[in-house]
């Protein structure tokens, strides 16, 4: 039988980068779906505040965490820490992000026309260009797993002392961030997809390590293509993203358990 090779798949393809300096541009607007960092704003600008950190709000499917099984120095990039989380299998509740749901993680919902000004100990930062691949998220960097694509997908989430900003810029198909809310002293998470639409966009403010916190607050975005599964024609899609190219210190929390991902009941 004659060999058959396929194509090979997007894993996460970087498209394009522009520095972003924010002492001298301090805000992003949301220009009719266009992401744009502006030292000041236009006159049609609705300028929204900041999502502030409730402890007490708690949305997306909730499991127990037993015990953190193990932590893991990997300078300079990071610290890695294993989740005991109690459950054979862990489903991420798909959401569409609105401004009440992304506030329950921490992050602020930016509609087109909106602004945020952002906060940073971090000035110099980068807006990337990615085009990600529908399997983008069947990847493991805890596991020995190499550069395998798998067949399941393990929870990783993270925070860090810089800000992200998401934005659904692809003309067809909304944009998906996993999130998670882990409270260490209750031991408990709550886990979700956000489902971006598109022209929107999501700003997540520097999330530093601070122990005396009752939450944490936690992000990923590997599986932004997540709305591409079942589309025999769009195996990735477009995503502008600001963050910290370079020397960032990051802290990842995983769990190797499967994961289960799937579709909000409201299309967009």
């Amino acid at each position: 039988m004659a060999e058959m090779k396929f194509a090979t798949p997007v894993f996460i393809r970087e498209k394009g980068e522009v520095g972003v300096d924010l002492d001298r541009t301090p805000y992003f607007f949301n220009d009719g779906g266009r992401p744009r960092y502006r030292k000041t704003l236009p006159r049609k600008a609705e300028l929204i505040p900041a999502a502030a950190t409730d402890p007490r709000v708690a949305m997306g499917n909730e499991y127990v965490v037993s015990r953190i099984k193990g932590t893991k120095k990997t300078p300079p990039y990071g610290i890695e820490k294993q989740l005991g989380i109690v459950a054979e299998t862990v489903a991420y509740a798909p959401m569409w992000a609105t401004p009440a749901v992304a506030a329950a993680f921490g992050i602020t919902l930016v509609a087109p026309g909106q602004a945020v000004r952002l906060e940073s100990p971090v000035k110099k930062l980068s807006q990337v260009q990615y085009e990600y691949g529908v399997f983008a998220g069947h990847w493991s960097p805890y596991q020995g797993t190499g550069n395998q694509l798998l067949s399941v997908v393990c929870t990783d989430l993270e925070h860090h002392d810089f800000p992200h900003v998401f934005a659904s810029v692809d003309p067809k198909l909304p944009l998906v961030t996993s999130v998670g809310r882990y409270w260490p002293r209750l031991g408990k998470i709550r886990l979700a997809d956000l489902w971006v639409p598109r022209g929107s966009a999501l700003y997540i403010p520097p999330k530093p390590a601070r122990p005396d916190d009752e939450c944490i607050d936690l992000h990923n975005n590997r599986n932004s293509a997540r709305a591409c599964w079942g589309n025999l024609h769009q195996d990735s899609l477009r995503t502008d993203t600001l963050l910290q190219l370079k020397n960032g210190f990051f802290h990842w929390y995983w769990n190797p358990k499967e994961t289960i991902h799937t579709e909000p009941l409201v299309t967009d």
